[in-house]
Formats: structure tokens, C-alpha cells, sequence
């Protein structure tokens, strides 16, 4: 069973992320895309985010039209700041060891792989797709084999569409009282206005 794993803090969850998981799926064929809500994410220690249950709510509802997709709170439950390879390790357990993960992240990110916690683990836990981002340069793949030996042949570059929306942006806009329709699902947006959040 293949199964993409999508990360992020999804404050909030956006077309963008909704698009790139399909991408994935379709591509390479996965049976679903789980996305997991980070608790507190390790780059962002000391940024505000919004409580989990509030992402993930935002998540399920994002997600609620499209069968292949579903949300796992496999990480909202864990103290301390949140780490890929213990998503990955705590998947592991539970979908068991005939689950093949493919976890789905920006090339930007992928970049930057050698610094996250216990990369070499991070690859030997699962396939890595990179999406492109708009203004991300092109991938260092020797830099990469170097840094992380094995890498290149664990990683599927996407061919998808550029989507110039951040969760940053949303934030922004809202508080400033400007639209966010069409780049967040109908129901997300109607649950930020309903809670009153980013403002």
C-alpha cells in the first residue's frame, strides 16, 4: 500500500496544499495522502500558531470532498516540538511495515533536508516527493548526495502547476479584511470567519 504523508502547519490549509497532494497521488499512483498537522513545529518554535484543534478541524473540512485524502493527528498528541522522522517513525507503527510512505514536501525544503533531525533515518523511512515552488531554484542534487548518501534515488521530482499562495498570506489578508475565496475551500473559509481567527 502506498501512502503519501503530508506535513505542515496548515494554518490553514489551503487550495495549494489540496492540488500538490492530488498531484502526488496521481503520479504516483498512492491509495491516499494523509495530512498531519504539526504539534509545534521545530522551525517555527517561536511563532504563534493556532491551537491543533482548530487546523485540524479546518483540515477535515478541507478534505472532506475527496475520498483519498485524510487527516491523521498523529502528531497533535506528542509534547515538545515536531520532528519529521518521529511523523514518519510513529506512522511506521501504525499503518505497519507493508505501507510504503511517500512524504511530500517544497523543493525549497528538501534543500534544507541535511539540517533537519536525523536526515539519513528520514530517507530510509520513506520515498521523498518534492513539489516545485514559485521563485525555489533548482535542486543541488549532488550537493543533496553528498550531504545525504542514497538520497537521489529516494526522491520523485512533481511536474505540478505553481501555485502562489501562502498560509501566511491568508493570515494577512484576513486580518486586514480582504477576500480569501478561492484560495482556501469554501467551508475553511466559512469556519475562519465562524471562529474568528487571524484576526
Amino acid at each position: 500500500m502506498d501512502i503519501g504523508v503530508l506535513g505542515g502547519t496548515f494554518d490553514p490549509v489551503h487550495t495549494g496544499h489540496l492540488i500538490i497532494a492530488e498531484e502526488a497521488r496521481l503520479r504516483l499512483g498512492l491509495s491516499q495522502v494523509l495530512f498531519v498537522p504539526a504539534s509545534q513545529p521545530w522551525l517555527k518554535e517561536h511563532n504563534k500558531i493556532t491551537p491543533g484543534e482548530h487546523r485540524m478541524e479546518m483540515i477535515r473540512l478541507a478534505l472532506a470532498p475527496n475520498t483519498y485524502f485524510r487527516a491523521s493527528a498523529v502528531d497533535l498528541g506528542r509534547p515538545g516540538p515536531s520532528y519529521t522522522v518521529d511523523t514518519l517513525a510513529d506512522l511506521r507503527r501504525e499503518l505497519g511495515e507493508e505501507a510504503n510512505l511517500y512524504f511530500i514536501l517544497g523543493i525549497d525544503a528538501l534543500a534544507q533536508l541535511p539540517t533537519w533531525r536525523e536526515p539519513q533515518r528520514i530517507v530510509e523511512l520513506c520515498h521523498l516527493v518534492a513539489a516545485r515552488r514559485p521563485e525555489a531554484g533548482d535542486l543541488d542534487l549532488e550537493s543533496l548526495e553528498r550531504s545525504i548518501p542514497g538520497i537521489s534515488r529516494r526522491i520523485t521530482i512533481l511536474d505540478n502547476p505553481l501555485i502562489d499562495i501562502s498560509s501566511s498570506d491568508i493570515r494577512q489578508r484576513v486580518a486586514e479584511g480582504k477576500s480569501i475565496h478561492e484560495m482556501v475551500p469554501e467551508a475553511v473559509e466559512l469556519y475562519i470567519k465562524e471562529k474568528g481567527l487571524y484576526i
